[in-house]
């Protein structure tokens, strides 16, 4: 069985872009010839790819159908360069990474290919213990993640460690820090980035504190989230980059506890992409020179 690529770019260009009707404008035909490609593929493979909702979403036969396409996107981008086959376009390589790094050392990684014309990076936010999810679903061709096992189809590397510690004002400490210990962080504040950010819980059950006590302000945003620490809302786990000059000069203290090590690897498509290894190249430097060597 011989899979059509222009039926599966179809599949991709309606999850890209969430309806039949923007992939129609995208690919220059009617919303009914869109859905006709899909329901051919469909037929076809004896699956259903799509769920038609808004937006529309891919079935797990689908993201593997999604997958595919962006490969032989890529690859026929590449193969038309070196061919010297007129107009090539750009290559487009999607990266997932969580939110703490693209605040801090990731985006000067990236800075030497963001001065480049044959190569656009998209980005897909999520958390670190998430964004291998996005490389299986095929939403991203590599991504920064906490997960050392190789994805199904993908090859990774070590990147480093970014340290976390429990951080906050002297002036929010003096608010709420009454006594010796750190028992005091069962009633005091603390500013989470999203509910699936585990950082303050690891910390607090290190403490002996259930997690689940104190109350929480909700930052969904690294920036402001490190912002909201500094300006005493609450205290919360901060990785270097956004704590050290703050902790020397006094504007932020320790209210002590172990810091917390997060291992950062990237991982990508087993594929041989000269784009895709130009990224990777890019990251792995930025890496070494931003995180702490990995264990």
């Amino acid at each position: 069985m011989e899979l059509s690529i222009e039926l599966a770019r179809t599949v991709l260009a309606v999850v890209d872009l969430g309806t039949f009707d923007a992939a129609a404008r995208r690919l220059r035909v009617t919303p009914s010839a869109v859905s006709q490609r899909v329901r051919a593929l469909e037929h076809q493979l004896g699956q259903v790819l799509l769920v038609r909702e808004k937006p529309v979403r891919p079935t797990p036969a689908g993201r593997t159908i999604v997958r595919l396409a962006r490969q032989l996107a890529l690859l026929e981008q590449e193969a038309r360069a070196e061919l010297g086959a007129g107009d090539t376009g750009v290559a487009i390589v999607t990266v997932a990474v969580n939110a703490d790094s693209l605040a801090t050392w990731l985006m000067p990684a990236l800075g030497p290919l963001f001065r480049t014309d044959d190569l656009v990076v998209q980005v897909h936010r999520d958390d670190q213990n998430r964004t291998a999810e996005l490389l299986e679903s095929g939403d991203a061709m590599a991504a920064v993640t906490a997960r050392a096992a190789a994805v199904a189809g993908c090859v990774v590397r070590a990147l480093g460690s970014m340290r976390y510690r429990a951080v906050a004002t002297p002036a929010y400490v003096a608010r709420h820090g009454g006594g010796p210990g750190i028992d005091w962080l069962r009633d005091a504040p603390l500013v989470q980035f999203d509910r699936h950010d585990d950082l303050q819980h690891r910390y607090l059950r290190a403490c002996g504190v259930d997690p689940d006590e104190p109350p929480r302000h909700v930052i969904p945003s690294s920036t402001e989230f490190a912002a909201a620490v500094h300006l005493g809302a609450g205290w919360g786990m901060l990785p270097d980059a956004q704590c050290d000059a703050a902790l020397s000069d006094g504007r932020l203290v320790l209210i002590g506890g172990d810091p917390i090590e997060v291992e950062l690897y990237w991982q990508q498509w087993s594929l041989r992409s000269s784009s895709l290894d130009r990224v990777a190249d890019a990251v792995e430097t930025g890496a070494r020179a931003a995180l702490r060597p990995a264990a």
